[in-house]
């Protein structure tokens, strides 16, 4: 039997709300994973991805994790782990400092037995890479096997990478994937395999009202999934619904029937009612000891100017803003690459030179072509003349913000 503790999406580093407190949070809920692990004596404690929240962690955060890894080592409880898409780089990773240590195992290919149980790994693979994988793996003569990896996997709902393939592909049968990438746990079963998410460590956004915690799996005669919960920085929801008339004082009323000390509080209001400036009742929830509040005003009201303003897609929105600038296939590639993942701010040069290392090693240097550009090769094939942009308002210029924005997007081109 194997019994280990599996987590992810540490995001250690974080400072969410930009306050010290949170950001020290994130590491204090994998110190309370670590302590679990050594008060249970598990066999290992698996990490699927994303360590660190970004690839430039600080000093404080690299040795502040290298402290938990330090006790986790001492009680002779291996770490087993993946590298995922926030912290990955494009040469060596954290995960490979800390095993230079004796501190970690980074997962790959080959067989890495704990008990009866092999693991494997697969880190966080782009969608541009993932139909090079092959899915070789090498054998092994354990009970049991797992892969542990990171990405949001198809069947999950959200899932963009087909878990399905690497099961039916892979030279190794595994008997579960132990996953990371998605915040919410989940457990689903696909042929024999079961996949699992085992959740977020720390609440990274106000989607994640559910408690957060870790799994606990155990490779027996079957595989054995169970949940256990962390004691992290208490989060207090607060739904508002007015009704005509009702307007701040309610709100307050609604917020003072909870606690509030040192919490997080998250205020949604719907319905109808008068409008309410944010800044009130988030001084109203300071004021009596939360660390961190946040309004949400999902009500719409007429503006003066009579200006109709539709936030219904507005992912949509940048898309058809982005389309008109006539950019590159290339920098609407890595436009699409930014947004779709969320890679944090301090992440966006390196995500960026990846992709255009992509796109170059991929040989089809076209895709690198403006509007303008393919506009003037065909004017060139059809004997026609493309005038320049000489700036005096000729065809095809960019004015204000338009040229703005070109220029600033040109740079991935």
């Amino acid at each position: 039997m194997t019994r280990v503790i599996h987590t992810g999406d540490t995001h250690i580093g974080y400072q969410q709300y930009h306050v010290p407190e949170r950001r020290a949070d994130f590491l204090t809920a994998f110190e309370q994973v670590v302590e679990d692990a050594i008060a249970e004596d598990a066999d290992a404690v698996v990490h699927a991805g994303d360590l660190f929240h970004d690839r430039r962690p600080t000093l404080t955060d690299v040795l502040g994790t290298l402290s938990v890894l330090e006790r986790l080592d001492e009680a002779e409880i291996p770490l087993l782990a993946v590298v995922g898409n926030h912290e990955a780089k494009r040469d060596a990773q954290w995960l490979d400092l800390y095993e230079s240590l004796g501190l970690a195992i980074r997962l790959d290919d080959e067989p890495h037995v704990i008990g009866d149980t092999a693991f494997y790994g697969l880190d966080f693979v782009p969608r541009s890479q993932r139909d090079a994988l092959d899915y070789d793996f090498a054998p092994h003569d354990a009970d049991h096997a797992a892969l542990v990896s990171h990405g949001q996997f198809q069947p999950f709902d959200y899932g963009t990478w087909d878990a399905t393939e690497i099961v039916a592909e892979s030279t190794v049968d595994f008997d579960a994937l132990l996953l990371g990438d998605e915040h919410k746990p989940g457990t689903k079963q696909v042929e024999e395999t079961w996949l699992t998410y085992c959740g977020s460590t720390e609440r990274a956004s106000a989607d994640e009202e559910a408690e957060r915690g870790y799994n606990i799996v155990t490779f027996d005669d079957e595989v054995q999934i169970t949940r256990r919960g962390l004691d992290t920085r208490e989060f207090v929801f607060v739904p508002v619904e007015l009704t005509e008339g009702q307007g701040l004082d309610r709100v307050t009323e609604r917020i003072g029937q909870h606690d509030l000390e040192d919490a997080v509080v998250i205020v949604h209001i719907e319905g109808d009612g008068e409008p309410i400036t944010p800044a009130g009742i988030e001084e109203f929830a300071l004021d009596r000891g939360a660390l961190v509040a946040r309004v949400t005003d999902h009500r719409e009201f007429a503006d003066e100017r009579e200006v109709e303003i539709s936030f219904a897609d507005p992912d949509e929105a940048v898309r058809e803003r982005i389309r008109d600038l006539g950019l590159s296939e290339a920098a609407c590639d890595i436009d699409e690459t930014i947004r779709a993942s969320k890679v944090p701010d301090s992440n966006v040069a390196d995500t960026v030179e990846d992709r255009v290392g992509d796109l170059v090693e991929d040989g089809d240097l076209a895709v690198f072509d403006t509007a303008d550009d393919s506009d003037a090769t065909t004017a060139e094939a059809d004997g026609g003349e493309q005038r320049p942009d000489d700036g005096t308002g000729s065809a095809g210029e960019a004015t204000g913000d338009d040229a703005e924005d070109q220029s600033t997007m040109g740079e991935y081109r």
